[in-house]
């Protein structure tokens, strides 16, 4: 074996034990229920700075904008925002915006 393979076979195995002792990415899924009659699962993932929203049957991806309150979230005619208080409120296809809370 020259000493090019034996770096490259070296390099191999250390690549395979550190990664796969990677902790798996995290995430978070939140079933709620607005004021309105709206429901909607909400997920995050560690890594990912948008909201994953499952909302009237359509996957919706929204973007983080800047809020000095809380989280704000918007895209695809959706705006889900929470702030530091825990209070959650969904603005979508055109109707006022509704409180909502986690199911």
């Amino acid at each position: 074996m020259t000493y090019r393979g034996g770096a490259i076979l070296v390099g191999a195995i250390l690549v395979e034990i550190l990664g796969s002792s990677a902790a798996p990415a995290q995430s978070a899924f939140r079933n709620y229920h607005c004021a309105d009659g709206t429901q909607f699962i909400a997920a995050f993932f560690n890594g990912d700075t948008r909201a994953h929203l499952q909302l009237d049957g359509k996957a919706v991806t929204l973007t983080k904008r800047l809020s000095l309150t809380g989280a704000r979230y918007k895209g695809g005619g959706v705006t889900l925002e929470t702030t530091r208080a825990g209070l959650t409120r969904l603005r979508h296809a055109k109707r006022p915006v509704t409180a909502c809370e986690p199911a």
